[in-house]
This record gives structure tokens, C-alpha cells and sequence, in this order.
């Protein structure tokens, strides 16, 4: 006989699927415990630099039920973002999530409809979707609920389809069927450590994000510190390197999301052509993207540094 929770988790992960998700994982909305002295460790060793806002908000960040009242469960969901075309070699290098349309939108509007089969299907259930803009610790939460474990390089890693994808939560006021985390399968490999280009990745599992170059290139305000001259890589807009070199991201499939695809601009350009870029080209290749968040002048920024 399958009870209400059993039957209305099965609801959820079919719809999830149906809606592109990778995968959706379930867990019981409470005190995340064994976070609390890592985040406020990582807090105090400035291993955030200037992400300020990281400091905020440090009890809702740990607690859901502080973000949602009444809730009871904390619902992660992964899409892939895997790209099946690549920039042109030798040329600046944009991170892979940012090769299409902004992901907070396009995962937004299928959380909306994902709430809205719950509603529908269900009941009155009440919740918050959140999209990496919001206290909630996703890759926690996403290995609590058995959608992958976190590796050295502090990502969330799975071992059929390996990181690239995006992590998104629904918080529910609606108790659920709860899945188990999944065990580490990073073993003895060092292979993110070892190629991490700023040597962010300062012992197994802690990355300091204030010598990531996904920190300098995206949030970083001020100019660009002279001792990392030559050491990006040629990366202009976040960093894959950690990613790549992972082992199990030889499983990654191409995503089947329309809206990630690259304009064909950014797939070819050299580096001349990024070395030029105007306003104008800059507005229509990064049309609703990610990059948008440096804005012309701090992509420029980040080109100029780049150069020989």
C-alpha cells in the first residue's frame, strides 16, 4: 500500500523529469548541522573575499524553515547544462554555463510549473523556489538528498553524468518521502588540486573563493591583483578548469535545452575579436546571459588582463 508521502514524492520526481530535470532528490527541511562549523570556518578565514553577502543571513542559510515558514521539505533538482559545441581553440575562454540564455531565468520559470503540478495534483502546498540568488547552501541540500556528493573541488559530482549542471531547490510546507545521501567516490584523485591554475583549491574539499578565478573574473569590483598576471589560463569570464579535468565529467551528455544554446558569435570568436568587442556586439552576444553581470567594462577589464 503506498501512503500519501510515498505517492506524492512520485508525483513530484515524474514531473520534475518531465520538465528536464536531471534529477530530484528529497530531503526533510531542518538544521543543516554539519555545515554550521565548515561555512562559519570558511566565514572566517575570508576564503570569500569581497562576496560580502556570503556573510549574511548565516542562520537562514543553515536552517530552511527560517526561509519558508512551515517547511518541511527541501526538494533539489539538477539541470544539465553541458554544452555539445565549444569555443574555437586559442581563444578567451567563457565558462560553459554561460554560453546561453541566463540560467536563473529559464530554471525559474520550471520551478514556477513545478509548484504548479504540485498544487494542482496535491493541494494547498505553499513553498519558494530558489536559483543560487538566495541563502540556501544547493550543493548541501542536493548531496543530503542523494543527487551526488561533494568533491575536492567543492562541487557537487555525480558518477553517471559527472558536474556540469545547475542545482535548484523547492522548500515545501509538504512532508515528503526522504531519499539518502550517496557516498564520496573522489577516492585518492587529486586531479582538481593539481590543476587549479590560482591554487584555489587550498586542501581537498576547501576552495578559497577569494583566489578562484571564477571570483576574480565575475565578482571581483576592483582591478585584477598583478601577482595572478599569466595565471588565468585565458579565462575571461568564470573557470571550468577543476571541472574538466575530473574524471567522472567524462560522463557529461550534451543538454537538450534550447535555451542554453551558444549564439554562434561567442562559439568562433578569436582572440582579436574579443580584444575589439564594442557595446553593441557585447549587448547582442550576451544577449539575457550570465556574462551580463560584468558588464561591458569588467569583461573588458578581464580581456586586458588576459593579454600578453
Amino acid at each position: 500500500m503506498i501512503n500519501n508521502k510515498e505517492k506524492y514524492s512520485q508525483i513530484i520526481k515524474a514531473e520534475s523529469k518531465r520538465l528536464d530535470f536531471l534529477s530530484c532528490g528529497i530531503s526533510k527541511a531542518q538544521f543543516l548541522e554539519e555545515e554550521a562549523p565548515r561555512l562559519e570556518n570558511w566565514l572566517n578565514k575570508n576564503h570569500h573575499g569581497q562576496m560580502s553577502y556570503m556573510e549574511n543571513h548565516f542562520d537562514k542559510r543553515l536552517n530552511p524553515t527560517l526561509l519558508v515558514e512551515d517547511s518541511k521539505s527541501v526538494i533539489s533538482l539538477l539541470l544539465n547544462y553541458y554544452p555539445s559545441e565549444f569555443q574555437k581553440e586559442d581563444s578567451y575562454k567563457i565558462s560553459k554555463y554561460a554560453y546561453g540564455q541566463d540560467y536563473h531565468f529559464v530554471i525559474k520559470e520550471k520551478l514556477k510549473e513545478l509548484l504548479n503540478t504540485i498544487q494542482t495534483e496535491i493541494g494547498e502546498v505553499h513553498g519558494r523556489a530558489f536559483v543560487d540568488s538566495a541563502p540556501v547552501l544547493d550543493k548541501a541540500w542536493a548531496a543530503k538528498s542523494g543527487l551526488g556528493w561533494i568533491g575536492k573541488n567543492s562541487n557537487l559530482i555525480t558518477q553517471k553524468v559527472g558536474s556540469f549542471y545547475f542545482i535548484a531547490e523547492l522548500i515545501i510546507d509538504l512532508e515528503l518521502e526522504y531519499d539518502n545521501p550517496t557516498t564520496d567516490h573522489c577516492g585518492t584523485c587529486t586531479a582538481c588540486v593539481d590543476a587549479c591554475p590560482t591554487e584555489a583549491i587550498v586542501a581537498p574539499y576547501v576552495v578559497d573563493g577569494s583566489k578562484c578565478i571564477s571570483y576574480f573574473t565575475i565578482e571581483l569590483k576592483d582591478n585584477l591583483p598583478h601577482e595572478m598576471k599569466g595565471k588565468f589560463d585565458d579565462w575571461a569570464f568564470g573557470c571550468d578548469v577543476c571541472q574538466d579535468v575530473c574524471p567522472w565529467n567524462r560522463f557529461s551528455k550534451s543538454h537538450n535545452e534550447p535555451l542554453f544554446n551558444p549564439n554562434t558569435e561567442l562559439l568562433s570568436y578569436s582572440k582579436k575579436d574579443w580584444e575589439e568587442i564594442t557595446t553593441e556586439t557585447f549587448n547582442k552576444v550576451f544577449k539575457n546571459s550570465a556574462v551580463k553581470r560584468t558588464k561591458l567594462e569588467g569583461f573588458k577589464r578581464n580581456i586586458d588582463f588576459l593579454k600578453k
